[in-house]
């Protein structure tokens, strides 16, 4: 079989491995084919920093391991993971390889350990193709903000691929891997998705380990899956879940009971919907009836729509910026040229700490800093960064008191579809208002996903001013915690009500 464009569009995890299975075509021939698209497509979009070396003779072996299998009658024992090319962002370490963050401040660093996801990938036979583009050190919801240029959305070049995980949803919406890996600190992963049409998913806090992820703000980070399909997430969901012993925040999910997963077949799934929290969004119109369409299919596919009372939610963006900011200026700390990272020398140690800093971080990184070493100063500390966790405390509650009522809560991902780049590139306000959707779902730490209810073509260009017909749209779906399957069972339904 010849791996066209056409037919690796097509490809899903599931589908790919019975093709390796059958021999209709190699894990050679299967990444050679996606190297072919990323030499064609990425220097316009800039999904990749770098393309590995070695990645053909990662697929080599994971050939000779099928090949093995096969021989000894054993291909039902190889993992489903076996053969399949994934991207990775920056931000997660592979050892012997660079690590960026995006930012200057690393661009020499090699990683002298593997991040566990890394390793449970690894050993499953997972063929890496290189390191994606991000916004520096996770900070920012465009991928505007790298040191090595924008990345452009797959479906209109014209447009931010969203962020900060948007060099991974494009390598996936713009067809140059077969997942990715992606971090989520207030939507990361679920705003990108939503951008370029892809499958996200944040799963619950500590069901994945942070260990070997550059910390942004550690109490809301958070490794998943971007993906093409809900199946393909949760097949990558499956092989980086559980405890480890490096992340003191991990844990083993506990084996669900099977009455408990019968939704959809044994009652209806209840889907809960903040309505006064959406009037507060500042929706797009096209988003919102987007929204509505799409819940009114799923209560045509069986269902139960209804209004839940969530208050706090529309301090959700305040808090979590003062969280972040924080735990951004504490995290960071640790880059000043002496203990990590590049280092430029000045009349005396001071100097040294200034320009390094100074000419390493780029300017959103540096916003973020200067904001959180404020938060946190003598007099401060308690007027906001206290009376935040306070007030998060009361986000999850919201959360336990509507997952007492229904089984899901429902919104939109994003107030906009993808937007032009340099919109709001001179207004922050104005990007951290584009998360309002996504960061509540961080400050509780419950699990959230983003299906794409209208997939997008790249085949439509913008036409006429504010035409955006031809981008993307999603839904977000949100669990209880450490009940991320039914995020999986619901997002099969709305993939089946958009087809």
């Amino acid at each position: 079989m010849k791996l066209t464009a056409e037919k690796l569009k097509d490809l899903t995890i599931r589908s790919a491995h019975e093709a390796l299975m059958k021999g209709d075509f190699t894990a050679v021939e299967l990444a050679e084919a996606y190297l072919a698209e990323i030499e064609k497509k990425n220097p316009e979009l800039n999904a990749y920093l770098e393309v590995f070396a070695d990645v053909i003779d990662q697929a080599k072996e994971a050939d000779r391991k099928i090949a093995e299998a096969k021989k000894e009658g054993k291909e039902s024992e190889l993992d489903i993971l076996i053969g399949i090319p994934m991207a990775i962002k920056d931000n997660i370490l592979i050892k012997g390889r660079i690590a960026s963050s995006a930012s200057k401040m690393l661009e020499n660093y090699t990683a002298t350990y593997s991040a566990t996801v890394i390793e449970k990938l690894k050993a499953k036979g997972v063929v890496f193709l290189g390191r994606t583009n991000m916004d520096e050190f996770a900070m920012g919801g465009s991928t505007e903000n790298s040191a090595y240029g924008i990345t452009k959305n797959p479906h209109d070049p014209t447009c931010v691929p969203g962020g900060s995980s948007g060099g991974s949803a494009t390598a996936v919406g713009g067809n140059m891997c077969l997942a990715a890996l992606g971090s989520d600190t207030g939507g990361s992963i679920r705003q990108p998705s939503a951008f370029c049409g892809t499958v996200g998913l944040k799963p619950t806090y500590g069901s994945v380990s942070r260990y070997g992820v550059m910390a942004m703000a550690s109490s809301l980070d958070q490794i998943g899956p971007i993906a093409k399909t809900v199946e393909d997430a949760e097949i990558i969901y499956d092989a980086i879940r559980g405890f480890d012993r490096y992340d003191s925040t991990s844990y083993d999910l506990p084996e669900i009971p099977a009455s408990a997963k019968s939704f959809g077949e044994a009652r209806k799934i209840k889907i809960g919907v903040p309505e006064s929290f959406l009037n507060q969004g500042g929706i797009d119109e096209v988003v919102l009836k987007n929204f509505r369409e799409t819940l009114a299919k799923l209560e045509k596919a069986g269902c139960e729509i209804k209004t839940v009372e969530m208050p706090n939610l529309h301090y959700s963006l305040a808090t979590y910026y003062i969280t972040v900011f924080s735990e951004v200026s504490a995290n960071m700390a640790r880059f000043d040229g002496v203990r990590y990272g590049s280092h430029l020398e000045g009349k005396d140690l001071l100097e040294d700490y200034m320009k390094t800093r100074g000419e390493k971080l780029g300017r959103e990184v540096r916003r973020r800093i200067m904001l959180g070493t404020y938060v946190l100063s003598a007099g401060y500390y308690d007027a906001y960064y206290n009376k935040a966790t306070q007030v998060r405390e009361l986000i999850r509650r919201d959360y336990a008191k509507a997952f007492d009522e229904v089984d899901i809560v429902a919104t939109p991902v994003a107030p906009s579809s993808a937007y032009p780049i340099g919109k709001n590139t001179n207004d922050p306000l104005q990007m951290y208002l584009e998360d309002i959707f996504t960061v509540p779902i961080n400050m509780a730490g419950v699990p959230g996903m983003a299906v794409p209810t209208r997939l997008g073509s790249s085949e439509l260009r913008r036409g006429e001013a504010g035409n955006t017909d031809h981008l993307p749209l999603s839904i977000q779906i949100v669990a209880p915690w450490r009940r991320d399957d039914i995020l999986f069972t619901l997002g099969k339904i709305i993939e089946s009500c958009r087809a």
